[in-house]
């Protein structure tokens, strides 16, 4: 598969580095083209299978099915004003904790989450999933901590695209966890929040991760 990725960041580079090693190619939009070029160059390094990475500028044509947000969910609004209908009918993959200022609670209110007001500032026929946000850029980057294969949750109301995220997800040597209807983004996002602020608690310096075990 060809997946898009909006934002050449350092969640950018841990899924695009994941992508590429399972052999699926990767487009970064960003708004400084120079980055989006950049990156790809460096994670094309760890292309498998064929894979290719490239980088456009914001607002370039989006030829692929999958997009993922990897932007600060303040910007996801900017950017869904921006792309509009290029985002009708895509896969729209979520990995955004909505914080507030501070960092110390959500941006979003009470019984909803940051995906699900993200699902409604889209086009009809866009679908949206909540993955990623629970995993750290540096571990996405190593695609293990301590050894132990990285578990990814993955929230969504459609099973199909849940389908091929999950394909991603595990052609990357990680584990995709079905975490159920997209309302569970609420109880992800409060994981990725306290994942983000027990770091300096822990002195694990973003290098942890949450896995189940049985």
């Amino acid at each position: 598969m060809s997946v898009t990725i909006i934002g050449a960041g350092n969640m950018g580079r841990g899924i695009g580095t994941r992508l590429v090693s399972g052999g699926h190619s990767v487009t970064y939009m960003d708004r400084e083209p120079e980055k989006a070029k950049a990156l790809a160059a460096e994670i094309s390094a760890k292309a498998r299978k064929g894979a290719k990475a490239e980088g456009v500028a914001f607002g370039s044509p989006i030829k692929d099915e999958i997009v993922f947000l990897a932007v600060p969910y303040g910007a996801t609004g900017q950017i869904i004003e921006r792309l509009g209908k290029q985002l009708d009918g895509k896969i729209i993959v979520d990995i955004t904790n909505p914080l507030n200022a501070t960092y110390s609670g959500m941006a979003v209110a009470p019984g909803t989450s940051g995906a699900e007001e993200i699902a409604k500032q889209l086009p009809a026929d866009a679908v949206v999933l909540k993955a990623f946000n629970t995993t750290f850029a540096k571990t996405l980057v190593d695609g293990e901590v301590e050894g132990k294969q990285l578990d990814v949750f993955i929230a969504g109301d459609a099973a199909e695209p849940k389908e091929k995220v999950s394909r991603l997800v595990e052609d990357g040597g990680l584990r995709a966890i079905d975490a159920g209807a997209l309302e569970r983004a609420r109880q992800l996002e409060a994981v990725g929040f306290l994942g983000i602020a027990l770091q300096q608690e822990l002195g694990t310096g973003f290098q942890s991760a949450w896995k189940i075990l049985s």
